[in-house]
């Protein structure tokens, strides 16, 4: 990871994640009867398993609506999840009035130009390694993943290990 945090990172108890671009690699799969298909990362979701277990929550604020993404946030037990909202920084204030948090008690992983506003408002702003330049200039932290490829395990591990809240977590897979 590159750079510095706006915030704490012992203050942060909510990661934001865009969809497209950071939970997948930004493909859309679309069959011939319309229908749309995702590959998402099981390192990526994994680490939102344990993220969950360190007591933290987790939201999705996507551009796009997609079955797909609600059957992962379903599978993942992700508390909140936006579709379709393609100005995400009303989505993100939206956010933290249901959440009750404030904006420095939030991380958020983006890809793309429309992540720049709560990249810049979230307390740790993210941009994956394949994020668009604009993105990556005003983000706190690059990651050294691309999104879909383990990018999400990478903010998540980081923020853990920097919390001192992995070790506890690793005791469940000590033989």
């Amino acid at each position: 990871m590159l750079g510095k945090p706006k915030s704490d990172l012992h203050g942060i108890r909510l990661l934001a994640l865009d969809v497209d671009g950071v939970l997948t690699d930004g493909t859309i799969i679309i069959s011939a009867d319309g229908s749309e298909a995702k590959r998402f990362n099981l390192h990526d979701g994994h680490g939102i398993r344990l993220w969950h277990r360190a007591g933290m929550q987790t939201a999705l604020i996507s551009g796009r609506e997609a079955g797909a993404t609600t059957a992962r946030a379903c599978q993942l037990k992700i508390t909140y999840v936006m579709q379709g909202q393609t100005r995400k920084l009303p989505a993100f204030e939206s956010l933290l009035h249901q959440s009750g948090l404030q904006a420095s008690e939030v991380a958020y992983v983006g890809d793309d130009l429309l992540d720049i506003p709560v990249v810049v408002r979230a307390g740790l702003g993210v941009a994956v390694a394949d994020a668009v330049a604009e993105l990556k200039a005003k983000a706190d932290m690059i990651t050294e993943k691309g999104g879909g490829a383990g990018a999400v395990r990478e903010v998540i591990e980081y923020i853990l290990k920097g919390t001192g809240r992995w070790e506890a977590l690793m005791e469940r897979y000590e033989v």
